[in-house]
């Protein structure tokens, strides 16, 4: 049996045939190039989900800020829009105070309940404008009058018929006022 044995040896190397074990290296190595060609492609898909993530957070991020920003300004806009319906109730109480009767007890309470008003319209950030004297501003007042004045400058509020209010930077009602020719 040894004889077929080395026989078959023989003729496996004149056919040019490589030795198992050099068939072995060269099959390992095409596997490991495979290997190593899998693993590349695997490290560049898991860079693209990475990056993916990463931008999916990234504009999670800015959809919740942009959502924020939005809802600040929804409640600014609902807050200042109900303030607008107090508003002329302000007017109302203002005008009685000023022409109370004197030393009456009821007139006491109406500046009681007007100065609740006011203190309730601070807290929510609500100023008055100061426009008299002020030059004339289209974004803050409303000119109803002209009169002539050698005391003011042309173009400057001489009186304020009904006061205007700001929440913040938003104009809630301009004043209307008399403004010098």
């Amino acid at each position: 049996m040894t004889d077929k044995k080395n026989k078959r040896k023989e003729k496996d190397t004149s056919n040019g045939s490589a030795s198992p074990a050099e068939g072995a290296s060269a099959s390992g190595a095409e596997e490991l190039d495979g290997l190593k060609t899998q693993l590349a492609a695997a490290q560049a898909k898991s860079q693209e989900y990475l990056d993916a993530l990463l931008r999916e957070r990234a504009d999670f991020t800015n959809f919740r800020r942009r959502m924020e920003q939005e809802k600040s300004q929804i409640w600014s806009q609902a807050t200042g829009e109900l303030i607008k319906k107090f508003l002329p109730v302000m007017d109302d109480l203002q005008l009685a105070l000023q022409n109370r009767p004197a030393e009456d007890v009821w007139a006491n309470g109406v500046e009681l309940i007007y100065r609740k008003f006011q203190t309730l319209l601070e807290k929510e950030g609500v100023t008055r404008l100061q426009a008299e004297g002020q030059p004339f501003d289209p974004r803050f007042h409303e000119a109803i009058l002209q009169e002539a004045s050698e005391a003011h400058a042309s173009g400057t509020v001489i009186a304020v018929l009904r006061q205007g209010y700001l929440q913040g930077d938003l104009v809630l009602r301009p004043a209307l006022v008399k403004v010098a020719e």
